[in-house]
C-alpha cells in the first residue's frame, strides 16, 4: 500500500455529511486535513495499509467531538462545602435565573430611560436596592470584589497613604494580596500595629496630612487566636479619617441563628461610619459574581468618575441577577428562594434522612454524622452539621474518579477510605441524577 491508497479531502467530505452537519464544513474539512497529514506521517515513517475512509472519519468525528465538548459543565456538588470556589460559589435562585434569561435574550434597558427616552445610567439598577438595605447614601456594582478595592484605592488614594494594621495584611485566593493591590492602585501603604495586636493609638499616631484613608480588611479566611487586639469599627470611623471597610463575604443576614459565628454584616459596617464598604455578590449574599460598594453619596461621586470604574463595570445579565438576588432580601424570603440560605439553614435531621433514603436506593453504603462547611473565604472554620453517605471500598479515589467522569459529575470527598457525599450540597431536584450516577460508577467499579 502507498499514500496514494489514502483518500483525497473531498472524497472524505463527500461521505462525512453527518459531521459536516453537526460541526460545519469548514471545521469538518479542518480536522480530516489533519487526519489525512496525520496518516501519511506514519505512512512515511512505518509503511503499511493506509487507514479506510471509516477509520478516517471515526477518528475526526472524535476530534471534533473533543474540541467542542464544554469545559464549563454543570456538576453535581456532594462535597458539603456551600461556597464551593472552584465550582462557582453561590447557586443562583429560579427568580435571579429568570431575569438572566430576560435580559439575555433580547434588548434592555442597560442604560435607557423610558421616561425620558434617553440615555440613562446602568448604576440604578442596583442602587436603589442597596441603599433601602444596607442604610448607604450611594452604590456601585463592578465585576468582583477585587476589583472593587482596586477602584476604591486608585479613586480616593492614589498619591497618598492609606492605613492599615499588620494584622490585615491578607491574602486571598489566587494570591491576591492587600499590598499588591495597594501598589497596583498607587495608594502607599502605612502599616500599624502588630500581627496580633493593633490599637485605636496605632492608627491615631500614624495620621498626618499624606495619609488618605484608613483601610480595615476582614478577616474572612483566616482567624488570628490567643493574644491579640483589633480597634471596633466605629473606633476607626471616629478617627479624622474616611473609613473603607473590605468585607469580602456580604452578608445581609445574621449568620448566628443558623448556629454559625456572627459574620459582620453589610449593614452594622454602614451604622457604624464606615465612609465605603466593599463586598462580593456571590459569597453569603447568595447572586452573581459581582463587587458591591456602598458609602457616602460624595466619596462614591468620586469612585463613579474614574476611568477605572468602566474597566470593571457588571453587566447586564450580571445586575439583573444581582436585583432579583437583592429583591429576595427586601421582600424578606431569601432564606426560602436563595439556594445558599437554604442550605445553611437545612435542619441536621433533615439531612440524615435523605443520606438514609440515598443509601436505600443504592442498597449500598453507611450514614455517618458530619459537618459542612461555609467555604468561599467565609467564616472560617465555623462548620454545620450534617448527615454523610459514606461508600466504602478498597479504591475510594478511584471510585471519586469514576464519579466525576459521568456525563454529569459528581463531586464528592475522600476522607477515611471512603467516598463521603453529603445531602446538604445537592438539591432534591439533582437527587435522580445523583443516584443513577452513583449506580453507574458502582457498577463501573
Amino acid at each position: 500500500m502507498s499514500l496514494r491508497d489514502l483518500p483525497s479531502v473531498d472524497k472524505l467530505l463527500g461521505q462525512a455529511g453527518d459531521l459536516v452537519a453537526a460541526y460545519g464544513r469548514p471545521l469538518t474539512t479542518q480536522a480530516l486535513r489533519e487526519g489525512l497529514e496525520a496518516a501519511r506521517a506514519r505512512l512515511l515513517a512505518e509503511p503499511g495499509p493506509a487507514p479506510a475512509s471509516a477509520a478516517l472519519l471515526a477518528a475526526a468525528g472524535a476530534q471534533l467531538a473533543a474540541l467542542t465538548a464544554p469545559t464549563l459543565r454543570p456538576v453535581i456538588n456532594a462535597t458539603g462545602v456551600i461556597l464551593h470556589t472552584n465550582l462557582g460559589r453561590a447557586p443562583l435562585s429560579r427568580a435571579a435565573l429568570e431575569a438572566v434569561t430576560l435580559a439575555g435574550q433580547g434588548y434592555a434597558t442597560l442604560e435607557y430611560d423610558l421616561e425620558k427616552g434617553e440615555r440613562g445610567s446602568r448604576a440604578t439598577h442596583a442602587e436603589r436596592l442597596l441603599i433601602r438595605l444596607t442604610g448607604a447614601e450611594a452604590a456601585l456594582v463592578v465585576n468582583n470584589c477585587a476589583s472593587a478595592l482596586l477602584l476604591i484605592l486608585s479613586a480616593l488614594a492614589r498619591g497618598r497613604g492609606v492605613l492599615v494594621s499588620r494584622g490585615q495584611l491578607v491574602e486571598i485566593g489566587g494570591g491576591f494580596r492587600v499590598p499588591d493591590v495597594m501598589r497596583q492602585s498607587g495608594a502607599k501603604l502605612v502599616e500599624v500595629g502588630t500581627t496580633n495586636r493593633t490599637h485605636r493609638r496605632d492608627f491615631q499616631e500614624a495620621l498626618d496630612e499624606r495619609v488618605a484613608l484608613i483601610l480595615r480588611a476582614h478577616h474572612s479566611n483566616f482567624k488570628i487566636l490567643g493574644f491579640t487586639a483589633e480597634p471596633e469599627l466605629a473606633e476607626l470611623c471616629a478617627l479624622a479619617r474616611p473609613v473603607v471597610d473590605d468585607l469580602g463575604s456580604g452578608a445581609l443576614l445574621d449568620t448566628a441563628a443558623y448556629g454559625l459565628a456572627h459574620e459582620p454584616m453589610v449593614q452594622e459596617s454602614v451604622a457604624a461610619g464606615a465612609a465605603v464598604v466593599a463586598f462580593s455578590g456571590d459569597k453569603l449574599l447568595g447572586g452573581p459574581q459581582a463587587g458591591l460598594i456602598v458609602g457616602r453619596a460624595d466619596l462614591l461621586a468620586r469612585i463613579k468618575r474614574h476611568p477605572l470604574a468602566r474597566a470593571v463595570r457588571a453587566d447586564k445579565v450580571t445586575l439583573a441577577a444581582l436585583a432579583a438576588t437583592l429583591l429576595h432580601y427586601l421582600k424578606d424570603e431569601a432564606v426560602r428562594e436563595i439556594p445558599l440560605w437554604r442550605m445553611i439553614a437545612a435542619a441536621p435531621d433533615d439531612l440524615r434522612r435523605r443520606a438514609e433514603g440515598w443509601r436505600a436506593a443504592l442498597g449500598a453504603g453507611t450514614v455517618l454524622a458530619g459537618e459542612s462547611t461555609i467555604g468561599g473565604g467565609s467564616l472560617p472554620g465555623e462548620t454545620l452539621p450534617t448527615g454523610l453517605l459514606a461508600l466504602a471500598g478498597r479504591a475510594p479515589n478511584a471510585l471519586a474518579a469514576r464519579l466525576r467522569a459521568l456525563p454529569q459529575p459528581i463531586i464528592a470527598r475522600v476522607g477515611e477510605g471512603q467516598v463521603l457525599l453529603d445531602p446538604r450540597t445537592v438539591a432534591e431536584a439533582e437527587e435522580p441524577a445523583l443516584l443513577a450516577g452513583l449506580r453507574a460508577a458502582l457498577g463501573a467499579g
